[in-house]
Order: structure tokens, then sequence, then C-alpha cells
């Protein structure tokens, strides 16, 4: 079967279908063809949907001939996360659990539900790492997920499935979750886009403690290959859910930023916040992308920020921050019947370490402590923020990482002779998450190895608007889709 619609846009197609050009049965069926040619190579889908998927397809055709409303994204395939994300009927692993491999849920996540409501069609769960505690994707029970630009290599995490998807060409949009850069780190390293919105604006349905993603802030938001499915997607998954008492953010109509003129913009650009040792090829790289800002009339000027802290302590601290959720992740489970550490081997040591210093180490003292620590950098930011739009940086501090075969892939450990926290602490994203301020990665080019690298945007807080505007904008003078064309002829 040709895979003719492969790199089509998720509006196009959603036109497409709409106006009965295509049918929702012809492109799923070919969604799925492409699947089990291109994903065993890939890894980046673990659970599928097929049969699910096709009668939905058929419903979708029915409704298209019986002239009946139609979502924004009607008949389009779509793949959702296998962390915590959830599907009635469909198992869930929290990120590659040897126990939980079949363990079926009857609960729904947001993204499910308001993509669905939307026309949307799940076709799959993709990778994630174990409670998504990296920036690197893999686990004991799915092994890694390969990078489509280079399947030595691996594609970032946690949101590692759905970058490495979308960019191969397998759906046109993906569901990311990010706590840390799980969206953006994975965009950065596979050539997409990935949008993290605004703290409270975009639902996380957290169970039994509906207040939980708040320590650092963990948000829910599209990966795609262009800037205008992506925020489709957020006008979609964005807005008050009754079941989410942080989502506060009124529903806001984002696509009204697309074309909006960015002239007179400024932006505050940094190498690497002055503390991350940010390889050369990125450093230069990025920065030109961000000049071509300048074509469209944004002025984009140097700026020093002092964090007060060098990167290991920040990389670090997202650590500790993180470590607590994980670690009532696992009592829940326990409480539920489910006693993961009777059998510790299946989780990875890292999380295991960091589960041992909650219970014997951490204090209330300590944790206050670092949510003062959390709010200098706050304060930080925000400093910036009053001179300027947004803050734009390298995404990531190295290309993607070589995979493992153990199933533990990290991030580095030493950069540019420095040591470097391997879990996340290569990524200069998470600052973001400390904050909760809007921020997106955008493809910046391809390195000498062709490997993909990404680009930072941050804004102010609530002013997602302007991220979208000056993504569109970076869209138009610095296009990157001419890429995937390295990922659609790769070895199978």
């Amino acid at each position: 079967m040709k895979h003719t619609h492969a790199y089509k846009p998720a509006h196009e197609l959603a036109r497409l279908i709409r106006t009965g050009e295509l049918s929702a049965l012809t492109l799923m069926e070919e969604t799925i063809d492409r699947i089990k040619a291109r994903n065993p190579s890939l890894n980046a889908f673990v659970i599928t949907g097929f049969n699910d998927a096709l009668d939905a397809a058929k419903k979708a055709d029915q409704m298209v001939k019986d002239g009946a409303p139609l979502g924004p994204l009607h008949g389009v395939p779509v793949a959702m996360k296998d962390l915590f994300d959830f599907k009635p009927g469909w198992v869930s692993t929290l990120g590659g659990v040897k126990a939980l491999e079949n363990n079926v849920v009857e609960n729904q996540c947001a993204f499910t539900e308001r993509m669905e409501a939307a026309g949307a069609i799940i076709v799959g769960k993709t990778n994630s790492p174990t409670f998504g505690f990296r920036g690197t994707c893999d686990n004991f029970v799915f092994g890694p997920t390969k990078n489509p630009f280079n399947l030595d290599r691996n594609s970032g995490g946690s949101s590692g499935g759905s970058a490495a998807a979308v960019a191969d060409g397998l759906v046109s949009l993906a569901e990311g979750t990010d706590a840390g850069g799980s969206i953006r780190i994975p965009s950065a390293w596979c050539n997409t886009y990935g949008f993290k919105p605004s703290f409270g604006r975009s639902p996380i349905l957290i169970r039994p403690n509906a207040f939980g993603a708040t320590t650092p802030f963990i948000h829910m938001g599209p990966i795609t290959r262009n800037v205008k499915d992506a925020v489709i997607a957020l006008d979609i998954l964005c807005g008050p859910h009754p079941a989410d008492p942080l989502t506060v953010v009124p529903k806001e109509d984002l696509q009204s930023h697309l074309g909006k003129d960015v002239t007179g913009l400024r932006v505050a650009f940094t190498e690497d916040f002055g503390v991350f040792p940010v390889e050369p090829e990125i450093r230069e790289g990025v920065r030109a992308t961000a000049e071509k800002l300048k074509q469209a009339g944004v002025s984009v000027e140097n700026v020093d920020i002092d964090l007060g802290y060098d990167h290991f302590e920040l990389g670090e601290l997202w650590c500790r921050l993180m470590a607590p959720l994980n670690t009532h992740v696992l009592d829940s489970l326990e409480q539920a019947g489910v006693d993961l550490l009777e059998n510790p081997e299946q989780l990875p040591p890292d999380l295991r370490r960091w589960n041992d210093y909650v219970n014997n180490t951490m204090s209330m003292r300590d944790y206050y402590r670092d949510q003062g620590i959390r709010s200098e950098i706050f304060e930080k930011l925000q400093s910036v923020f009053e001179d300027y739009d947004a803050i734009i940086s390298p995404t990531l501090a190295c290309f993607p990482v070589p995979n493992d075969t153990n199933g533990d892939t990290k991030g580095p450990t030493e950069l540019n002779g420095e040591k470097v926290e391997p879990l996340i602490g290569w990524c200069l994203t998470y600052l973001a998450n400390f904050t909760g301020h809007p921020a997106a990665s955008i493809p910046a080019g391809l390195g000498s190895e062709g490997l993909p690298m990404g680009l930072h945007i941050m804004g102010k807080s609530g002013q997602d608007g302007t991220v979208i505007a000056l993504s569109e904008a970076l869209e138009k003078v610095a296009p990157w889709e001419q890429h995937y064309e390295n990922c659609d002829s790769r070895p199978l």
C-alpha cells in the first residue's frame, strides 16, 4: 500500500475527510499499514488498538454521509502516550512496568476525552520511560524508542514514542505530557514541534491526588510537524475541566494568534542561561536560527541571565521536586494491590534511588527549601520578562545519545568537560516547569551528523499566543519540513 498521506498535516487530512475527498477508513488502513511496516525498527508504538480504530473510522465515514456535525479533527488518526494517560479498555503500563503489562484501565484521560470529542481516532499508545522520570525514552519492558534520523540514537523523552511517530509519518499528531520537558525534549531530538501551554491552561487528571501536578508543574500538549496543527490541538485540549481543580485559565481562541504580525516584539537570547554546557554546534545552530527572526521584524538581543545555581544543582533540584510524586504513585499502586517494590528490579535504579531519598532522607524542611530555590528561579526569569516578550535558547545541550542495550538509556554524564546530571541535567527545558511559563521547542536544523537540534521559546505566563506567533514566524523564515525526507527514506 502506498502511504500517500503520511506527511500531510492533520488539518489538511481533516479537510479532505470532511469534504468527502478522502475516506476515514482508507486513511486509517494506510496509517495501520505504515505503522506495521515501520514501527518494528522504530519502536514508537508499544500498544495498538487497530480494531477499535478501524471501527471508529467506519463510523466517521458514515457521519460524513449522514451530514452529521463533525469535529475539527474528524477521522484523523492520532496517538496517545503510555504513561499516566488512559483510554477505557486499553492497557496502561505507566511507562513499561513489567507488573502492569496487562493492566487494563476503565478511566479516561483528558487527551482521549477531548480528542475523541473533536473526531480524532486513537490508533495506539506510544513509548515512554517508567513514570516519565528522565529525558530519554527507554524502559525494561519495551526497550528504547529509536530516533527516526538515526536508529542507533534515542528519540528523547519522556514523550519519545510520540515525537518519533510524528517525525516518521506514522501519525500527524500525538500526545505529550511535560513535567520537565517531556514534550519539548523529544521534539528537539526528532525535528518536531512541541508546545507546553501555560500552567492552568491544559487539564491533567491525576488521582488520588487531584492537586499533584504542581511540583514541578505538569502540563499536557501536542507534538506535531507544523505550528497550525499544534494550535488546533491546543484549542481542542485546553480549557477548564470539572475533574481538574488546577485548570483555571479560561478557554481562549489560540488560533486567533496564527498569522499575527510579530514586528516590534523583543526577544532575549541566551545560549546557555549562563550555566548549561551546551555543545558548540548547537550553540551556533540555534543562534543562527534565532537571528532569522529579525527578518520578521523581531528584535533579538543577547541577554546574560544569572540563575544563581549551576546546572548540576538545578538538575538535582528537579529530581528532588519530582521524586515525591513518584513515591506517591508507588504508594497509590500498593494501596490498589500492586506493590512494585516487592520486585524492585522492574524499576530503574535511579527511580529506586530517589524513592529511597524521599522515604529515608528528605524532610519537610528540605522540601520547602527546594521550593524556595524554585521561587528564586521564577523571580530571575520574571525579571527578564519585564523587558522582553520571550526568552529564546537551545532546547537541549546535546544531540541525541546512543541507545543502551539494558533498557536504561540515560543522557550524558559529561558535556564539554563538565559533570552533568544524566536524567535531565542536559535539558534547558525544566526551568519552565519550575515556573509554569508557556514554552515550545521548534526544529532548528540538523547538525553535521544529520541529527536534529531544537530552539526553545519561553513566553510570559498566560501569553501562549506570543509563543505561537513567534513559532509561526520562525516556521516561515526557517522551515523544517524538508528534513522529514531523511526519516521517510530511512532503512526499515
